[in-house]
């Protein structure tokens, strides 16, 4: 099981925090805000009122050990950035971080976090997802409905044809190419047998899509 601390719990963060823990990851959620983390209590793993620019505040509830740490701090950059230094010096491995504008991504890219957000940009539910399906290697979102996913061949199907696999008909998606070893199989023919190593992208809406991640 995965484990998330996210810091700032305002729409996104709330957000981000409810889905993780709804998909099976465990979620720490910390506001300084005492409101905001009551309303969010019953929703994930653990909550707690604390302020993440105090860094024995973070070092107490074992920052380093989570394996995501999410900086959802609104609009405050200097929060972000000292949040973001602590969690750092802490030696947390992966730190996201959401931005508020451009000037506030480039300030955060520039410490060096492992991603950086703009929430307008990217939807919370869509990016939980991302991060807890491992297998996923690459998500191109094409419109708020459909989008095209990279995932490695699943096991049930290695040694089948496109035919025998009727992904089509039966999971309502299509694999728009093959990527096999450094070479690139654009619209596969019915007959191709799928390998084991082979990567498959495959187009779809989203119901779709999530149906195939749990193949």
């Amino acid at each position: 099981m995965k484990s998330y601390m996210v810091i700032g719990l305002g729409l996104f963060g709330e957000a981000l925090a409810r889905e993780l823990c709804s998909l099976g990851a465990e979620v720490l959620a910390m506001d300084v805000r005492q409101e905001l983390v009551q309303q969010i209590a019953g929703d994930v793993t653990h909550a707690v009122t604390a302020d993440g620019q105090d860094k024995e505040v973070l070092k107490a509830l074992g920052a380093r050990n989570f394996d995501c740490a999410i900086v959802a701090i609104g609009n405050n950059l200097a929060a972000s950035v000292l949040t973001v230094m602590n969690l750092q010096e802490l030696g947390v491995s992966q730190i996201v971080c959401k931005a508020h504008d451009e000037t506030h991504r480039r300030v955060l890219e520039r410490l060096g976090v492992s991603r950086v957000l703009i929430p307008e940009q990217e939807h919370a539910k869509r990016f939980a997802r991302s991060l807890v399906r491992h297998n996923v290697l690459d998500y191109i979102e094409l419109s708020e409905e459909y989008g095209i996913l990279d995932i490695p061949a699943p096991a049930s199907w290695i040694g089948k044809t496109l035919r025998d696999l009727n992904v089509r008909a039966k999971l309502g998606v299509n694999i728009i190419a093959v990527e096999s070893g450094k070479k690139t199989n654009v619209s596969p023919a019915a007959d191709y047998q799928i390998r084991e190593g082979d990567i498959m992208v495959v187009l779809g809406d989203n119901y779709a899509l999530e149906a195939v991640q749990k193949l």
